[in-house]
């Protein structure tokens, strides 16, 4: 199959194949910096306030929750979801920390 792919047209010409591996090469640049990277980035910048987690921050669980952090350890988060109702949330599962702060 892969020799079909680099089969040159009937004039003898290797331009098609030197043309579909440029092609190739633009569409994986176009997922990289278009679709991937975006990702990655988002992602280690949630991991980053994850880490830097402190008492009284806002957060968003992946289930939609929104509360208040109360306590940390060490795989855990104690969060006030409203007044005198606490609940432990796994760290993982927070998926922003004071949503809506401006960037810096």
């Amino acid at each position: 199959m892969f020799q079909d792919f680099l089969m040159t047209p009937p004039g003898g010409g290797s331009e098609g194949a030197i043309l579909n591996f440029v092609f190739l090469g633009a569409l994986f640049f176009v997922f990289y910096f278009f679709i991937i990277r975006p990702q990655s980035k988002k992602q280690k910048e949630i991991q980053n306030k994850i880490a830097a987690i402190k008492k009284g921050d806002k957060i968003v669980t992946s289930g939609g929750i929104i509360a208040i952090v109360h306590s940390i350890e060490e795989e855990t988060i104690l969060a006030e979801v409203d007044s005198g109702v606490k609940v432990r949330f796994l760290k993982h599962s927070v998926t922003d920390v004071n949503p809506g702060a401006a960037k810096a």
